[in-house]
């Protein structure tokens, strides 16, 4: 699409707006297209001409004095577009990862009845999800709580599955292409891991949460398993870690071994993931694994001592209905997940589903829509409340991604990772530490080279710039 910003500086905005409608639009400033948006300000009029196809609208907005000028024009695009499309995407003008955030920003500003003003008035939020952003944050805030000015969370990459699902834009590699790399990439993360124990030993920072993902970590085998959890339990102090989890998301990955190892090392929450409980969806997805083998691995988890296991589903895949959809959320349910992570389809430029399949059906975001609400209302009936929220911006039909759980049985990493409420010191192939200083509130980031070979090739690079947290905690 192309769109063209005349005389003003809101591009940033206009260009979020135009995603929310057109998420597989590349936007562009010229050219022609099918869809061509232009906005415009002159002196203290703002326009929007769009033409859709076929379809053509005009509207302008005359701005008052010590008005926000983005806000106003953000609020028109969004209407002129709704109006083309017949799409009023949920939360409305809204862009950002973290509504919650902004939610507790707007209730200490505006009260908790003047904060679900401002999102359904002033940014034409869905009520429902307004009301949804308020009980995330009332939530986060309990777990923010805990946290205090030392204390850092933990985080390790392990870049490898069984094999790619077609949604996955992460860093992942199959273990059909990334075998021979994994040994020595094990022992370097355990080489990196001691590094950063060390330095958090000398600046006295107190590890709260330690979170194994990935990809896969119960790709490895059970002694590569070993060898890492190993690694963690000499080198931290764990006196004063409040959860411990590692993902077992691919349900073909999990054995009695591997669980057992897990146990003994004392981690105390894992995922295991079936994204939909529909063997012709998995299949459709590149998920090379069954729903049996999924509940078998449910089953063997809470057998051998598991009491806090997460179940992710993603609505929106190709190929699920609403009733399939429906299904799968109701056998979460009944399995008694003591989390359940909703996800909405992501729509990623770096996925398969999206460099490949370029006319991904977008009447979808409709049916995820229905998918979503009905996730959020049969969790509610089953004693479950949203803990953790965030937006990704090319999302099937504008969605949101909501942590569910039983009372008790939160995932605190995922909190203070989406908050940026404290240091999160990572290690593994794609890691990103993230320095928080808690006076200022402002964050240094430290990247560890994306892919496994890169790791592996400049470990020694990646090690030297950890001094970059020395640098940060003693300026």
């Amino acid at each position: 699409m192309v769109l063209k910003n005349i005389n003003h500086n809101m591009s940033y905005n206009t260009q979020k707006i135009c995603t929310a409608f057109f998420p597989l639009e590349k936007i562009c400033t010229d050219g022609e297209s099918d869809i061509i948006v232009i906005t415009e300000k002159k002196a203290d009029t703002l326009s929007v001409n769009a033409r859709v196809y076929d379809r053509q609208n005009y509207s302008e907005y005359k701005i008052s004095e010590n008005e926000d000028t983005a806000n106003a024009m953000s609020l028109l695009l969004f209407n002129v577009l709704s109006e083309l499309t017949s799409f009023l995407p949920p939360w409305g003008i809204l862009y950002g990862v973290r509504p919650a955030r902004l939610m507790h920003r707007k209730c200490e500003e505006l009260g908790e009845q003047g904060a679900l003003e401002y999102f359904t008035d002033k940014c034409l939020v869905n009520p429902d999800k307004a009301k949804l952003a308020l009980d995330v944050m009332k939530a986060e805030n309990k777990i923010i709580s805990l946290s205090d000015e030392s204390s850092f969370s933990l985080y390790a990459s392990i870049p490898f599955c069984p094999s790619r699902c077609l949604y996955c834009s992460f860093v992942s590699h199959s273990i059909e292409n990334a075998s021979g790399l994994i040994d020595q990439y094990v022992a370097l993360l355990c080489e990196e891991l001691k590094h950063i124990a060390a330095i958090a030993k000398d600046l006295g920072l107190h590890l709260r949460t330690v979170y194994f993902g990935g990809g896969t970590p119960t790709t490895l085998t059970a002694g590569q398993l070993e060898l890492l959890l190993d690694t963690v339990e000499k080198h931290f102090d764990f006196s004063n870690v409040l959860e411990y989890t590692v993902e077992a998301g691919r349900p073909d990955t999990v054995t009695a071994e591997k669980l057992n190892v897990l146990k003994r090392h004392g981690v105390m929450r894992i995922s295991i993931n079936p994204q939909t409980f529909n063997d012709e969806v998995l299949e459709n997805i590149g998920r090379r694994h069954t729903v049996q083998q999924t509940v078998d691995a449910f089953n063997l988890a809470e057998k051998l001592g598991f009491d806090n296991i997460n179940m992710d589903l993603i609505a929106g895949l190709d190929g699920d209905t609403l009733n399939s959809f429906k299904s799968s959320v109701d056998r979460a349910v009944q399995l008694n997940a003591q989390s359940i992570t909703v996800h909405n389809l992501s729509l990623k430029s770096g996925a398969f589903l999206v460099t490949e399949s370029k006319n991904y059906d977008l009447s979808m975001r409709d049916v995820a829509g229905k998918m979503i609400d009905y996730s959020a209302l049969k969790l509610r009936e089953n004693g479950y409340f949203p803990y953790y929220m965030y937006r990704q911006s090319k999302s099937l039909g504008n969605l949101e991604n909501v942590g569910w759980c039983k009372n008790g049985r939160e995932c605190l990493y995922n909190v203070y990772m989406m908050d940026e409420t404290h240091t999160v010191l990572a290690a593994g192939a794609g890691a990103v530490t993230k320095l928080k200083n808690q006076q200022s509130g402002h964050i240094d980031r430290i990247y560890n080279y994306k892919y496994p070979y890169e790791y592996i090739n400049g470990f020694d690079e990646i090690i030297n710039r950890k001094t970059g947290i020395y640098d940060f905690y003693k300026s």
